[in-house]
This record gives structure tokens, sequence and C-alpha cells, in this order.
């Protein structure tokens, strides 16, 4: 088994779900700074954004409510939406949340309107692995984009801030670990099960639990619950062929530029290409989205072809 890595600092962030307030009105958070809560609302509404979970952050085994979780551009400029049960949703857009985030609380869902009151699509709050993840969808119920997460704070800013739920914008990956500081629990499963597997990353997840990145003809996520014990293990979305890592970079324009529009603040975490007999064939890359990693396929121009959750 072979392991080359980096050691970085882990960064654990806990979510819990609240309500959602109406597009025009934002139920802000009591913990928030009453300082600042005119600001906060005012941006909220700028850009569209609701909230829909407590932000928490753990010191030395202290855990602080600081905040709240936005999610942002839930509406056109001056458009409106309205709350749908979960029966009326098109079963394209059932059957994408079960395909894609199975296991997942359905939390809330609401049809998008623009100024002049015609539907532009659909937007649905799910909960998965312990996250709040907004998905919009068309009127035809085809998924658009993975909607951006902010604390409350952060509205009026970058994004992130250090120590925040998503201090992880930085591009600093924290969430990596060393494959030496892994529990020896792990590195013995993958000895004994995969022993011909390399080891690429290991991540720490949100729940303390963790996540490896590994190759044996093919790319591989394999996670861990926080006590090292063996949860799942999945091929990552890539043609047949040989995966060599790549930077970011390296990546076609297109695939960059889909990455940007449909996961907005996604943080970067590993490209391969994918390559038989030294032609490439495509590319996989896989990203952190508000804390919750996707593995993502293209062809070898660039174009979308699939994408998986890792969980």
């Amino acid at each position: 088994m072979k392991y080359p890595f980096k050691a970085f600092t882990v960064n654990v962030a806990v979510a819990l779900i609240l309500a959602l307030p109406s597009c025009k009105k934002q139920d802000l958070s009591a913990t928030v700074n009453t300082a600042s809560s005119a600001a906060i609302q005012a941006a909220a509404l700028q850009l569209q954004a609701i909230a829909v979970a407590a932000s928490t952050s753990t010191t030395n085994s202290t855990s602080t409510t600081s905040d709240s979780i936005y999610v942002l551009n839930t509406c056109p400029a001056h458009g409106y939406r309205n709350s749908v049960a979960f029966s009326s949703l098109a079963a394209s857009i059932t059957n994408y949340l079960s395909t894609n985030y199975s296991g997942y609380t359905f939390l809330k869902a609401f049809s998008i309107f623009d100024a002049s009151g015609v539907l532009q699509g659909y937007g649905v709050i799910i909960q998965f692995n312990g996250n709040p993840i907004g998905l919009k969808f068309d009127s035809n119920g085809n998924f658009l984009q993975i909607l951006e997460q902010r604390e409350g704070h952060d509205l009026l800013g970058n994004g992130w801030h250090d120590g925040g739920c998503f201090q992880d914008r930085d591009g600093r990956q924290r969430d990596t670990l060393a494959f030496s500081a892994l529990p020896a629990s792990i590195l013995t499963y993958f000895s004994t099960n995969y022993p011909t597997d390399t080891l690429i990353r290991a991540a720490k997840t949100r729940s303390g639990g963790y996540v490896i990145l590994s190759k044996d003809n093919g790319l591989f996520a394999t996670t861990f619950d926080a006590n090292g014990n063996f949860v799942n293990r999945m091929q990552l979305p890539a043609h047949d062929g040989r995966g060599n890592p790549i930077d970011q970079s390296a990546l076609p324009s297109n695939v960059l530029s889909y990455l940007t529009a449909t996961y907005p603040g996604y943080v970067f975490n590993k490209a391969f290409s994918i390559t038989i007999n030294g032609v490439i064939q495509g590319y996989c890359v896989v990203i952190d989205a508000n804390n919750t990693k996707y593995a993502i396929q293209f062809d070898a121009s660039g174009n979308y072809v699939r994408t998986k959750v890792i969980h």
C-alpha cells in the first residue's frame, strides 16, 4: 500500500436544522450580534438569502452557536417564492434527490418566480449527512445548481472567516490529514482489504468521520466513521483508464466554468485526468460544496457527464 501525503489541520463544524423564512422576510438568529443584525438583514435581502441552520463552532471541546447559516440566491432579483409541498414536486426532482442523496431528509421546497410572476423553477432544501443542502431546479424539474451557503456575518464579506464553517474556502484545505494521523484501524482495513490501493488523500468530515481517496484500476472514495469503522466504498465517476492527479489549473476552462456556475463557493479538492495509452479520455474532479463532497466526471473535451455525492 503506497501513500504520499501532506499534513494539514482539521476543521470540524456541525449544522443544526432550523425553520426556513419567506423570501421577503428574514428570521435572523437571536445569537446574531444586534450591532450588525441590520446590515446582515440588508445583505440577506439583497442576496435573496434564507436562514437554514445554526452555525456551531467548537473550541477546546466547547461548542458555541454564534450565527445562522444562509442559503443564497434563492430567487431572481425582485422575484419571489412560494412554499410547495413535497408531494407536488415533479418526479424528476424527487428522483434526482433519491439518486444522488440516498437517505436524505426533506426540509422545505418552494416555487421560484421572476418579477413578472413567471415560474422560473423550484428550490429544495434537504438535510444530508448532517448538513443542509439547497438545490435549484428549472421549471421542468431539471437540476441547475447547488446553492451557496454562508454564515450570517459573512454575507457582508467574501463568504468565509477563520474558524467558521466555510473557512476552507481560502484554499488551505484544513480538512486534509496525513495518512500517518489516521486511526490504525483505517490503515489496517486498507492493508487487509485493498492492499494494492494507492492512497491519494485523506480528509476529516464535519461529523468527525474520514474520507480516503485512492486508486487501483479506478478511482475510489472509502469512508469511515469517527471511530475508524468502515462505512462504505464507492468508485468515483470516471472513464476506464489510468487516473493521474493533476492541478486545478490543468483542467479545461469549460470544466472550471461549469464548477463555478453549478457549485458557487466550491472548494477544489483533487482532480484526475483519465488516460488510456497516454490519450486523455476524460477528467474526474473532487470538490467540497458547503461541506458536502462531490466527484464530478467530464469527458475529454471538458463536457459534464455525471456526478456522485461522496458519503
